[in-house]
């Protein structure tokens, strides 16, 4: 995984820098960025019911892409642009649920790991 999230970011920093955006990409306007582009997502299921939601991605599978890749190159650029390797951030958050959510309590539930 840290080799694609490495190369991934390398395209994404190429695709900024040759246009000469970096000045614009503070932490702040990434964070909105995020959050925009995240709602546009959210929007595709509003008012959805769970078996509609899950047809909602048969039908609109193009568009939802779309919507998940901007959230992610918004991502994966705020990680590099704040010296934050996403890969060990991902690792360190899967440690740290493992022990909130152990397979023993949590398998089967939708419960927040301090309602176990």
């Amino acid at each position: 995984m840290p080799n694609r999230i490495e190369s991934l970011t390398r395209e994404i920093r190429a695709f900024r820098d040759a246009r000469d955006w970096r000045q614009f990409h503070n932490p702040k306007e990434l964070a909105v960025a995020i959050t925009a582009e995240a709602g546009e997502l959210l929007q595709h299921f509003v008012w959805q019911s769970a078996e509609q939601s899950e047809q909602r991605v048969s039908d609109r599978r193009p568009e939802l892409e779309s919507e998940m890749a901007d959230i992610a190159i918004l991502l994966f650029e705020m990680a590099d642009n704040c010296g934050i390797n996403l890969a060990d951030a991902i690792r360190a958050k899967l440690a740290r649920n493992e022990d909130r959510y152990p397979v023993a309590k949590a398998k089967g539930s939708n419960k927040k790991y301090n309602e176990l």
